[in-house]
């Protein structure tokens, strides 16, 4: 198993609306969701490399597997911090092809 870990469970229970940000490095940041800890890695979430503190730490959790950065516009689902391989990050340069 290599790189850093994805999660870390606690015994607290989750509720929508509780979230935080704990810890910020070059590499990524930890995201608290009261129940768990998910790293978000900036190689599967470049939307958050050049994010300042305060744009990070402006998270919202308007439900249980919703997370919602407004000064970012970024939406994501807690199951794509659980396991960022299962959501790759795909993108058309071209545009749509017809």
């Amino acid at each position: 198993m290599s790189g850093a870990p994805t999660s870390l469970t606690e015994s607290s229970t989750a509720r929508a609306g509780v979230v935080r940000i704990l810890d910020i490095s070059p590499h990524g940041f930890w995201v608290d969701l009261g129940n768990e800890k998910l790293y978000a890695a900036y190689v599967d979430f470049p939307w958050f490399a050049n994010a300042t503190l305060a744009q990070l730490e402006d998270v919202q959790r308007p439900s249980p597997d919703h997370l919602y950065w407004p000064a970012l516009d970024v939406d994501l689902s807690v199951a794509s911090l659980r396991d960022p391989a299962a959501f790759p990050l795909v993108a058309n340069p071209t545009g749509p092809q017809r």
